[in-house]
């Protein structure tokens, strides 16, 4: 009896023992807005849809740490993005579309390996308009978010954190391509870091990809894409200010054959300046407002403008009825010249007007963080 009551004393130690080493946590973001957008489509109609993820992608996810002792620690972390409007993956055949990585922390930072994001995604959320107005609502004023600021995965990558020191924290990521034979050919790589102490805060990071298959006249191994961000922030009072230029260069871009409009992300290269304000109120009521321009430059095989320029302007009012909750209404206005117009909603030319013309949106939301 005595040893019975010892062995059961002995598993219950060890069960709290695990239970105070190890822990997982399941969270998420629901978001769903009804909106109006002025001109989509080939005849610039009006549309009325309900939206998941136009302020905060709606997703649920895991994660996970272990103490493993002297420091170390074992992480995880699956994110899955979905569309709440309608219950579907965001992505299509892949179930942790958003994040799916392991890894160690310790003294000497975090690993984490497998698919994620890389720093830029940390820089436009610190200091872009992607911090209050939204990935989805701000892709296509950032050249088709081609300059990463909203977020864009990586598989089979390995990222580098450094713990922060004297509010300093940097950051490497490299993707490999998998292709036998050929180690630059889909390769990626980035750098970055971030200073932050007390109201002011300012970052950049830099990020590389190559091609991962032959597509004529470029090859396997090819730079494709070569982009960075400079942002910076400074919260005086109630109000913080921040301000982020972005430049992505597409080496690989071809002239086009066109002589009339032609969509931005044709451009061979292109710079975006993103300037805003989220002014409190009150504790829970956020007045807010930015603007991102976009200035490309285009090449021709023939006769057409060689510039492209487009300027979004977007106002906003942020209630948090909780902690966890709040209500929104915000306003875009997107206008070009000389391209077509990439849209506001999503990645650009998703939800678009037929041409040059300008569009405007208003959403008002519904968001939930568990």
């Amino acid at each position: 009896m005595k040893k019975t009551a010892f062995a059961l004393a002995a598993l219950a130690l060890i069960g709290a023992n695990v239970q105070a080493q190890s822990n997982v946590t399941i969270y998420g973001v629901v978001d769903t807005s009804i909106t109006y957008t002025s001109k989509v489509g080939a005849k610039n109609d009006k549309r009325f849809s309900l939206d998941s993820g136009d302020l905060s992608t709606s997703r649920i996810g895991f994660k996970g740490v272990e103490d493993l002792g002297s420091g170390l620690k074992a992480i995880f972390q699956l994110e899955n993005g979905f569309n709440a409007d309608d219950g579907s993956l965001a992505t299509a055949n892949t179930l942790f579309d958003r994040k799916s990585v392991v890894g160690l922390a310790g003294g000497f930072g975090t690993v984490t390996l497998g698919r994620q994001t890389d720093f830029l995604e940390d820089i436009g959320n610190k200091y872009t308009s992607v911090q209050t107005f939204g990935g989805n609502g701000v892709k296509g004023g950032h050249f088709n978010n081609l300059d990463r600021i909203s977020g864009a995965r990586t598989n089979n990558s390995i990222r580098y954190d450094s713990n922060n020191v004297s509010g300093f924290t940097g950051n490497l990521f490299y993707g490999f391509g998998e292709v036998a034979g050929k180690t630059s050919a889909g390769q990626t790589f980035g750098f970055g870091g971030n200073y932050a102490n007390g109201p002011f805060g300012i970052g950049a990071a830099y990020f590389q990809t190559k091609l991962a298959a032959d597509a004529a006249p470029a090859k396997a191994g090819d730079t494709d894409l070569k982009t960075f961000t400079l942002g910076a922030s400074y919260q005086a009072g109630p109000a913080k200010i921040y301000g982020a230029w972005s430049q992505a260069k597409r080496p690989l871009a071809t002239a086009t054959a066109a002589t009339g409009l032609v969509n931005i992300t044709t451009a061979t290269k292109a710079n975006i300046f993103d300037l805003g304000v989220d002014y409190a109120l009150s504790g829970n009521l956020h007045l807010l407002g930015s603007v991102i321009f976009d200035r490309a430059d285009i090449s021709r095989k023939t006769a057409g403008s060689t510039k492209g320029k487009t300027t979004q302007l977007n106002l906003g009012v942020d209630y948090f009825l909780s902690k966890r909750t709040d209500v929104y209404a915000l306003y875009s206005n997107q206008r070009s010249t000389d391209v077509n117009n990439p849209g506001v909603i999503n990645a650009a030319y998703s939800v678009a007007p037929a041409d040059d013309s300008n569009q405007n949106v208003l959403r008002v939301g519904l968001r939930h963080k568990f």
